[in-house]
């Protein structure tokens, strides 16, 4: 069946196809159907290598990936932070080509002090291109508003800006090469005060492990106190744990105040 297959390519003309077939196979065909070609064409086939001479694309050399060096560099160059999302919109982060959408970081239109970092964005995220959606976002909303605040108010950023394969945990050069945006645009928010959602953010910028850190003030290398607390997605799960983020939550709204007399 095989030889007969190649039997049609060769009288149809498709010699390139016979590119990787053995010599053996390749001078049957030309031997039962040279009555079909000329003489000369006969010879130079039997002469040849078992490869025609085709025109072939070589490969596409795959992109050299950019360093962590070469991300600092660029996120030191935005003045402001509406610069700054543009850029991570443009930068080639190897999530980039996976994601849907970029999910930037939130500018607070009447910032109060308050900075918010999070983990990855979800689902949800992903597909609006705006971090904290979904029902993490509703109960967010609902968790600042218990201590009288608004999303409006308070800057937001997750520690990279694009949905993870299946959501999994990113890995140390994804977090990295993504880190000095965050900084920047912790550098530009200029927060009196960080609360960090969940576990990668909170050992990420805290040092802190969850749960038992939860809620504990940290200074940070920058001099900003920092509490880390579980996300609102682990407090849909696990709705007992509420009690601990409300304690915690009362201790930031304390904190701010006293930073703003």
């Amino acid at each position: 069946m095989i030889c007969d297959d190649l039997q049609d390519l060769a009288l149809a003309g498709v010699k390139w196809e016979l590119n990787d077939i053995p010599m053996t196979v390749v001078e049957k065909i030309i031997a039962n159907n040279k009555q079909n070609l000329s003489e000369d064409s006969a010879a130079s086939e039997s002469n040849t290598v078992a490869r025609t001479p085709t025109s072939i694309v070589p490969p596409i050399a795959p992109a050299m990936p950019i360093s962590v060096e070469t991300a600092a560099a660029m996120a030191v160059r935005p003045t402001d932070m509406q610069a700054l999302n543009r850029m991570i919109a443009e930068f080639n982060h190897p999530l980039r080509g996976g994601a849907t959408n970029s999910v930037l970081p939130h500018i607070a239109a009447n910032p109060n002090g308050l900075l918010i970092i999070t983990d990855i964005p979800s689902g949800e995220d992903d597909a609006c291109g705006k971090i904290l959606s979904g029902p993490a976002g509703d109960l967010l909303d609902k968790m600042l508003q218990a201590i009288g605040m608004s999303r409006n108010e308070v800057y937001i950023t997750p520690l990279v800006f694009w949905r993870t394969p299946g959501g999994r945990t990113p890995n140390r050069n994804e977090l990295d090469l993504a880190k000095p945006f965050v900084n920047k645009f912790i550098e530009l928010a200029k927060p009196s005060f960080i609360l960090t959602l969940g576990t990668l953010a909170a050992n990420e910028i805290a040092g802190i492990n969850l749960p038992k850190g939860h809620g504990e003030v940290v200074a940070l290398d920058n001099g900003v106190r920092c509490v880390p607390i579980f996300h609102p997605n682990y407090l849909i799960l696990k709705p007992t744990a509420k009690r601990d983020a409300w304690n915690a939550l009362q201790t930031v709204q304390k904190l701010l105040k006293s930073s703003q007399e």
